[in-house]
């Protein structure tokens, strides 16, 4: 015996009622909805979130503050500390080259570079904006740091 081969016992299931096709069927003319209300109408009931005609929750909850500008352009931050793990004394830092080491996920993101932590290698850096602390320290390690892009 399979899976395939079970079925209900004899007598376990019914056939569904067809209502409104006709009185002769059985289930026509209000097609088991009695005869006036709001429940007998097309649409009728009362819709989802009905509370009796209490204050439904979802208008009792106070809304969220504030708002996501969407003109705003939103930089992924990569602290230098980050760079010198990840990269050998030579190397070119870009968005391809951050993704490849795991930094960050997309080579389409907006890229800042931070001062955080130390440098201590001859890196090429290139980024969408850089914080004046990292370019200080990024040139005084021997390396140096281009902008890309135009940002707003």
């Amino acid at each position: 015996m399979q899976l395939v081969d079970l079925k209900p016992a004899k007598g376990a299931t019914k056939a569904r009622k067809r209502v409104g096709r006709g009185e002769a069927a059985g289930g026509g003319k209000t097609a088991g909805r009695g005869l006036n209300g709001q429940k007998s109408r097309s649409g009728g009931g009362k819709g989802a979130g009905f509370e009796g005609g209490q204050t439904p929750l979802a208008r009792r909850l106070p809304k969220l503050p504030g708002f996501r500008n969407f003109n705003k352009e939103y930089y992924l931050p990569v602290n230098l500390g980050r760079l010198d793990e990840k990269f050998a004394d030579g190397e070119t830092v870009n968005a391809i080259s951050l993704v490849e080491k795991g930094i960050i996920k997309n080579s389409d993101s907006l890229v800042k570079i931070l001062g955080g932590g130390k440098l201590t290698k001859k890196l090429t850096v290139q980024a969408d904006k850089f914080s004046a602390s990292a370019q200080d320290a990024i040139v005084k390690a021997g390396g140096k740091y281009e902008l890309i892009g135009e940002s707003k």
